[in-house]
């Protein structure tokens, strides 16, 4: 019996029910293919699953992986270390503070940062005062421990001592007075760029032994003086701690004449603080060996860019100008003494102390003319550190009546450091006895202006009229020197009446 066929209801459609259901069911062929897929999705997600850890580590891709992950740690590590050890250019707390860190990246890669802050003028200076401080102390031990020839008083009395400049700071000085013989002059030495007083001693040994005293003072930042070593803020600063510093000798010292002797920037400074009236005045003549008067920056560019760089960062030390060593004698024992010496400062000179060099010597360059002291000047022709042509320069259009040169064919910077040093001073001491009227053989001038008054008196029979002696000394102290040269002693004489008396 057939079955019935169903319908869809109210529409009355006749649906073949059973028939549909048996073809709708899905055929053989189709589950076998459907339960592949199946098979083959769950295989592929199992080998998405991690899978043994021991089979990991010893498959090749993750030998690869750890080679090149320890390979980039190593590097990492390597550049770390070097970045971390880069001395940068402002290695101090002077200028800026610089710092060091890790920041971690969107990826959590370390990434290396710098930070640079500007150090507020507060703290600036207090760094300044603290390194300077520290600095001073260290070397003013050094002068004070220093030992100089002079260990015997019969010969010279040598002592030291400090000196206020015009800024109060604290000036190391030097001084050598003869014991056996009565003053008939004084010395002030100023020294040359980074060195310092005590290295003038053996000169000072001469002086005292021809009856000269002998005081030294050194520059700010040099020797025992306060300030960062061979840091020099101004010459002008120099100048005016110079003329301070001749004023109190003459006090200390009323009625002896005084000479300035300078050397290389010494010179300069001594030439230019007795361009000044008020100093001039206080001296009898000036000495010059080797002076300052033209220089050549170690590199055409430095003259350019000094004044500016002597503005933003006036401690920083310029090593492209650094000529540590440099032969300035030609005695080898001379040049190992200066460079070994810790007072003298070898380092890269700083940038405010060379522009302060090439300013000051541009300046008395420019006034060369205006130059009416007294002035002795030496200079050796092999002298590779100042132009020994500036000093003839300067002698042939300076304006003093009471000039003299004298260069040493051969000779190099540091004069009374060559071998012939003995030599050299003599020539100093001679042309300051002449200066003073004294007779260049050696005698005292006592003696020599005694004799015409005893010639006199002879020939006045003991009588002095008109004029006591005191008086008469002076007027013809006066009438035997013009402008500082001897005049002849006939025509001196003559004008007091003494034609018979030589």
């Amino acid at each position: 019996m057939e079955a019935e066929e169903l319908t869809s209801g109210a529409s009355n459609r006749i649906i073949p029910l059973f028939k549909n259901l048996r073809r709708s069911i899905f055929s053989y062929q189709f589950l076998k293919q459907f339960f592949i897929f199946i098979q083959a999705f769950f295989l592929w997600f199992l080998l998405l699953l991690p899978r043994n850890r021991s089979s990991s580590l010893s498959s090749p891709s993750f030998k690869r992986k750890s080679v090149f992950k320890r390979r980039d740690e190593e590097d990492t590590l390597r550049r770390r270390a070097l970045a971390e050890e880069l001395q940068l250019a402002f290695d101090d707390e002077n200028v800026c503070k610089w710092s060091t860190s890790l920041f971690y990246g969107t990826r959590r890669n370390a990434l290396f940062c710098r930070s640079w802050v500007p150090v507020s003028a507060e703290i600036k200076k207090s760094v300044f005062k603290r390194r300077d401080e520290e600095d001073t102390l260290r070397r003013r031990a050094l002068a004070e421990e220093l030992q100089l020839a002079f260990d015997d008083e019969n010969v010279c009395k040598w002592s030291t001592s400090l000196f206020y400049g015009t800024r109060r700071n604290a000036l190391f000085c030097r001084s050598w007075v003869p014991v056996s013989a009565e003053i008939k002059g004084i010395m002030i030495i100023i020294h040359g760029l980074n060195e310092h007083s005590g290295r003038y001693d053996y000169f000072a040994r001469q002086l005292t032994s021809r009856g000269f005293g002998v005081y030294a003072i050194d520059w700010i930042g040099h020797g025992g003086s306060d300030g960062l070593h061979g840091y020099v803020p101004s010459l002008d600063y120099v100048v005016a701690d110079t003329g301070a510093f001749l004023k109190q000798i003459k006090s200390e010292n009323p009625g002896i004449p005084c000479f300035l002797y300078g050397h290389s920037t010494g010179g300069a400074v001594v030439l230019k603080a007795a361009s000044y009236p008020h100093i001039e005045e206080m001296v009898e003549g000036i000495i010059l060996t080797s002076p300052a008067l033209r220089v050549r920056p170690a590199h055409p560019i430095v003259g350019a860019v000094a004044p500016i760089f002597s503005l933003l960062a006036p401690r920083f030390q310029f090593k492209g100008a650094n000529k540590r060593g440099i032969p300035v004698s030609r005695d080898p024992a001379a040049l190992v003494a200066k460079y070994s010496d810790p007072l003298v400062y070898t380092g890269p000179i700083r940038v405010r102390t060379g522009h302060e060099i090439l300013r000051i010597s541009s300046y008395l360059m420019r006034n060369i003319k205006m130059v009416t002291v007294p002035f002795l000047v030496l200079h050796g022709t092999a002298d590779t550190v100042t132009d020994p042509l500036a000093s003839q320069d300067l002698y042939n259009e300076a304006s003093s009546e009471f000039k003299d040169i004298k260069l040493y064919d051969g000779f190099l910077h540091d004069l009374l450091f060559e071998p012939e040093r003995e030599e050299i001073g003599r020539d100093i001491i001679n042309w300051m006895e002449k200066k003073l009227g004294w007779v260049q053989s050696g005698g005292d001038g006592d003696i020599f202006w005694l004799s015409i008054l005893v010639k006199y008196l002879k020939n006045a029979e003991g009588k002095v009229a008109n004029s006591s002696l005191v008086d008469f000394m002076a007027k013809l102290r006066r009438l035997t020197h013009d402008n500082g040269k001897r005049a002849p002693l006939n025509s001196s004489c003559s004008g007091l009446g003494l034609a018979d008396a030589v």
